[in-house]
């Protein structure tokens, strides 16, 4: 692998909750020299999509906690598409999964996924879930119709786990995000099985492979 083969399987994030739009210009400008996909809030799609079109734009449904009602979140997948997403990554609701509440946390997914053409990656929050659940959480986004689970939102308890990436792909390709900060993380997480990463820290990734491994 190349350094422009790993940035084009790098999500660049910038989703707090102080994020601007200046803030997404710039991981858009970073995004189209490196060669990386965005990951962005909802509310600035639109104005990404015209700033930079020829990025591929992910953004959030059910963000960060996934309680939303499912209407919501099938209407806010349906409006992220009509701003120009390109793909959509959904947190699931945890507290229904915990509960053994399956047919729910199905439907909420379901709608989501029947909401757009575009390929849904489930958020599963790996760190809040026991082994078993996240084989049910992973079965569930399958059935589900989903394209990727994804380990974590990255604002809740834990993050990326190359264990928790081993198990996950057995379902569905992995999104591995949360607390990738440098490249010898992120091969750690690609050599577990994920297909994708979800970094904050894009541009330090691609420039650590540079300089200490290509």
């Amino acid at each position: 692998m190349n350094a422009d083969e790993l940035a084009a399987r790098i999500d660049h994030t910038v989703l707090g909750p102080g994020t601007t739009i200046d803030d997404v210009e710039d991981v858009l400008d970073a995004c189209e020299e490196y060669g990386m996909n965005a990951c962005i809030p909802p509310c600035y799609v639109a104005e990404a999509a015209e700033y930079a079109p020829d990025v591929t734009l992910a953004t959030v449904v059910g963000f960060p906690h996934g309680q939303h009602t499912p209407g919501v979140k099938a209407a806010e997948a349906e409006a992220a598409w009509n701003d120009g997403a390109d793909e959509l990554d959904v947190v699931i609701n945890v507290g229904r999964l915990t509960h053994g509440e399956s047919m729910a946390v199905r439907n909420d997914l379901e709608r989501v996924v029947a909401a757009t053409p575009l390929d849904v990656k489930v958020i599963v929050e790996a760190g809040l879930l026991t082994d078993e659940e996240k084989h049910d959480a992973c079965e569930l986004a399958r059935e589900a119709g989903a394209e990727m689970v994804k380990t974590s939102t990255g604002f809740s308890a834990g993050g990326a786990a190359v264990a928790d990436v081993e198990l996950m792909s057995d379902y569905l390709p992995v999104k591995a995000s949360g607390g990738i900060g440098d490249y010898e993380t992120a091969k750690a997480m690609l050599d577990a099985g994920a297909e994708r990463i979800g970094a904050s820290s894009g541009v330090e990734i691609v420039e650590d492979y540079r300089e200490n491994y290509a």
